[in-house]
């Protein structure tokens, strides 16, 4: 199975750069932004100029009027670069805020068309951490982060080019000493960036260990498994700090560097200034304004700075997320989908199975199975012998190794996935019950099915009597993994969910597992009343299920061994007659 690579983190800001492919559909919030950008750092180096006029012509011609204008003006500088600031921060952040949305959902949309074999090598509980806590690292970093980083650039940019009209000379000493205060940025960003994915790996196993076992807290708590929980918890949270410390030190190096030498810079130049103003080379005005836009030079280069760290932190939650989102599916649609001609027909030819995560495993081994329309047949075996698999490969969860899965008259890797699936009603053996209303749960494979289709449904799965008796009925919540249920209404509920969807193909893996005997026996009585309207495939450990097909099927090591009827199986086959046995001595009914 595939695994997420580490890669160089070199590839950090090309990663990031891709990531702003996301940014195409808002030109006109980022035209507005940038509008707002320029219109405020224009002002801001406007004011440099006329601190000069200030100084060496309104204040030496000692005239109050000019003076008043010089004020009025000032006051609508200030206005207009309150007016732009607040246009550029609401629509950089609006930008931020989308964007991060638009990554969240293209990185969910991707991932939930992977094939579920991603899932064993790649923990669904990191993945999630990663799409929202990286997401929202990018969110900051776009909508705050860049918004401070393109500001100060501009005047940056535009500061250094106010220096050299303002005076050539002095601007000289500045770039001589900008070298010193840029390695700085250059050798303690590589270390940030470097620590800045190990930080976010970390949070991510913290968040990872958390989910796991606050969803599955009766099993934490049954084996009293709380303290050593909370132990385990707190190691990895210390080793997320350990890491997060390392990161803030380097970046806590860098921005004191850049403030030391900063202000050095600064000196040298003003004493090569003041030297030129006592010498009459230049004026009072022009030194001022000469210092104006060194310190905003220097600002600006100061909050770059601090502003680096933070985009390379973004540079790894972009790489992570770019992992996700350009991951393949090793089940690739067919490029011409083909049309089912034997609807309900369902063949194995000389299949092989061996999952990617266990490649040295043997699942199927050279079966052929034929199951016909209508046809109800048992899978049986002990456990480990391929059951699962079959069921797994008829959904096409898997691409065989070898031979053939044929669904419905047509290779089941030249169907479409969502009509191969679209014929299939699944039944898991472990019933899954999302978050919310029975009513949602029982719709989630025929969405607009009406009240008394699913009121059917679940008389059908024996289940409409236990959620009559709820207090709200179809309507009443349950919690995740169906939370406040017991293991055989949720399991009734996932077997009406499959027969509400009136599947061609009704797949069922353990139907009966969670049920007790008097359940089980309107179950059994359900399935026989099915027979003839859909193709069944049922994986049975109780023979007194396995009995109501038309034809059981057995299995052992991945391989065929056996198939016919209940009673010549039990005549023919001596596994099949050991499996009686034990279920007779049980007390079961084996018919």
């Amino acid at each position: 199975m595939e695994e997420m690579p580490e890669r160089q983190s070199s590839r950090n800001i090309a990663s990031l750069k891709q990531m702003l492919s996301f940014l195409r559909p808002y030109g006109p919030q980022l035209i507005a932004a940038a509008t707002a950008l320029v219109a405020t750092a224009t002002v801001t180096l406007s004011v440099g100029q006329g601190l000069r006029l200030l100084i060496d012509d309104v204040l030496t011609t000692r005239t109050q009027d000019v003076l008043l204008v010089s004020i009025g003006v000032f006051a609508a500088l200030v206005l207009l670069l309150a007016a732009g600031t607040y246009a550029r921060y609401y629509f950089v952040s609006w930008v931020g805020e989308r964007v991060s949305a638009d990554i969240r959902k293209a990185v969910y949309a991707n991932l939930v068309r992977l094939h579920p074999g991603f899932f064993e090598t790649n923990r669904p509980t990191e993945i999630m951490s990663r799409i929202t806590t990286d997401t929202t690292l990018l969110q900051t970093v776009l909508g705050t982060s860049a918004s401070i980083a393109l500001r100060n650039a501009l005047i940056l940019v535009g500061g250094i080019v106010m220096l050299f009209v303002t005076n050539p000379k002095l601007s000289a000493v500045v770039l001589a000493s900008a070298p010193v205060v840029i390695s700085p940025i250059v050798l303690f960003g590589r270390r940030v960036r470097r620590l800045s994915r190990t930080s976010q790996t970390a949070i991510a196993d913290v968040g990872s260990y958390a989910g796991e076992s606050l969803r599955h807290i009766k099993v934490v708590q049954a084996f009293t498994h709380e303290a050593r929980d909370i132990e385990a918890f707190a190691g990895r949270v210390t080793d997320a700090f350990d890491v997060a410390v390392q990161r803030i030190r380097q970046r806590a190096v860098l921005i004191a560097s850049v403030m030391v030498l900063t202000p050095a810079a600064i000196a040298a130049m003003l004493w090569v200034g003041g030297t030129d103003v006592l010498a009459g080379r230049t004026t009072a005005g022009e030194l001022i304004a000469f210092i104006f836009y060194a310190l905003v030079v220097a600002g600006s280069a100061t909050a770059i700075s601090e502003v680096w760290a933070d985009v390379q932190r973004a540079a790894g939650a972009a790489e992570r997320l770019l992992e996700l989102l350009t991951v393949n599916s090793l089940l690739a649609e067919p490029e011409c989908p083909e049309t089912p001609t034997e609807p309900g027909v369902i063949r194995f030819d000389n299949v092989s199975l061996r999952y990617p995560a266990r490649s040295d495993e043997v699942a199927l081994n050279g079966v052929n199975l034929r199951v016909a329309p209508g046809e109800m047949v048992a899978l049986v075996g002990p456990s480990g012998s391929g059951k699962s698999s079959i069921l797994d490969l008829v959904q096409r969860f898997y691409d065989p190794t070898e031979g053939v899965v044929s669904v419905s008259g047509v290779d089941a890797r030249r169907l479409s996935s969502a009509v191969l699936r679209g014929h299939v009603g699944f039944v898991p053996q472990n019933p899954v019950v999302f978050a919310g209303s029975i009513m949602v749960n029982v719709l989630y494979g025929a969405p607009d099915a009406k009240e008394g289709e699913i009121r059917n449904a679940l008389k059908h799965a024996n289940a409409l009597e236990f959620v009559d008796a709820l207090a709200d009925g179809l309507h009443t919540h349950v919690g995740e993994d169906g939370q406040g249920l017991s293991g055989g209404q949720r399991q009734r509920l996932a077997i009406a969910r499959a027969l509400l969807t009136s599947p061609r193909i009704l797949l069922m893996d353990e139907p009966t597992s969670a049920l007790d005997a008097q359940s089980e026996e309107t179950i059994c009585r359900t399935l026989a009343s099915i027979k003839g309207r859909c193709t069944v495939l049922i994986v049975a450990h109780r023979l007194s299920t396995a009995a109501v097909a038309d034809r059981i099927v057995v299995l052992e090591e991945g391989r065929v061994i056996a198939e016919g009827s209940h009673d010549s199986l039990l005549r023919e086959n001596g596994l099949y007659r050991e499996f009686a046995e034990i279920q007779r001595v049980n007390g079961a009914d084996v018919r």
